[in-house]
């Protein structure tokens, strides 16, 4: 009863707010329940700056929120729990990829999307786990520094010719997820399907009947035939999964595969953000205009 009336209080606070509510794939599951929109951190952001709403509710870790205010900096934007860090985006700073450009002088920057806005105005261009592949490829050098994700990184390296510098960042909650455990999986259930995200470690990748974003996660397991999948990311995604697909069965690959990052943020949570109007996320002008110039030239380039 409390968390319905939690639940009525959320609601009411947005509409007098002019607030919209972003959750991110891998929130908890009331969290996702209550959301106007839910998905990938990019895309949301996109929806935040497409949305007439004067306030954005990110329901996510900081980086995420930092997007939304990039793309949208006449917006409140609101990060629940300012807490809600990142660790892979942590692993990667100014200074760190700075020195890195003067190693490698002329090379340009690819950004995966979990990263600071700092970092991101640092970068020639970002990416997202769907499209790195494609922002990589469209690029005419035949080098590349690629950050902070080295197992994105070396995923992408599988389908180019180009030489790649890595940043030897990760996800650690991905890196908990280990191969033993699939196989074990897979043997317990032979007509699973194994799907997991391209920030996992190379040797799990190596046993997925397919490899994708959590938003190509919704749509594989929606289209394909199989009744049984194995789910190689963030726990948060099944509740979605399940949602859509109540005669399938999903089961996570690990259950080590939970952040405690995007577990933070409670409902609790957003209906003190609502009252109090904080803590509010803004990114400065001199960070935001160059991150933003990298967000943009990812976005023009073509789709498949």
């Amino acid at each position: 009863m409390y968390q319905e009336e939690l639940k009525r209080e959320v609601r009411e606070l947005l509409r007098s707010r002019n607030a919209v509510l972003l959750a991110h794939n891998y929130m908890r599951d009331e969290v996702q329940e209550i959301a106007d929109i839910t998905g990938d951190s990019l895309a949301l952001s996109q929806e935040a700056a497409a949305t007439d709403a004067e306030v954005i509710v990110f329901c996510g870790v900081h980086f995420m929120a930092e997007s939304a205010s990039i793309l949208a900096p006449e917006k409140i934007v609101l990060l629940p729990r300012l807490d809600a860090g990142c660790p892979m985006a942590d692993m990667v700073t100014v200074e760190g990829l700075r020195e890195l450009k003067r190693r490698h002088p002329g090379v340009p920057v690819v950004t995966y999307v979990n990263s600071s806005a700092a970092v991101k105005a640092e970068s020639d261009i970002c990416c997202t786990s769907a499209n790195a592949v494609r922002v990589v490829e469209s690029l005419p050098d035949d080098e590349i520094i690629f950050v902070p994700d080295r197992n994105l990184g070396r995923y992408v390296a599988g389908f180019s010719s180009k030489t790649f510098h890595f940043w030897e960042g990760f996800c650690p909650t991905h890196e908990r997820m280990t191969a033993a455990g699939v196989l074990h999986l897979k043997e317990e259930h032979p007509d699973a399907l194994f799907v997991c995200h391209p920030e996992c470690a190379p040797q799990l990748l190596a046993l997925a009947d397919h490899i994708c974003s959590t938003s190509g996660m919704y749509d594989w397991c929606r289209t394909s035939s199989s009744r049984r999948f194995i789910i190689g990311t963030e726990a948060g995604i099944l509740y979605r999964l399940r949602l859509e697909n109540p005669e399938k069965e999903f089961i996570l690959a690990s259950p080590a595969l939970v952040c405690p990052n995007m577990k933070l943020t409670s409902l609790e949570d957003i209906v003190l953000a609502l009252r109090s109007m904080s803590p509010v996320v803004k990114v400065p002008e001199e960070i935001r205009i160059p991150a933003r110039r990298a967000l943009e030239r990812m976005l023009a380039v073509p789709r498949d």
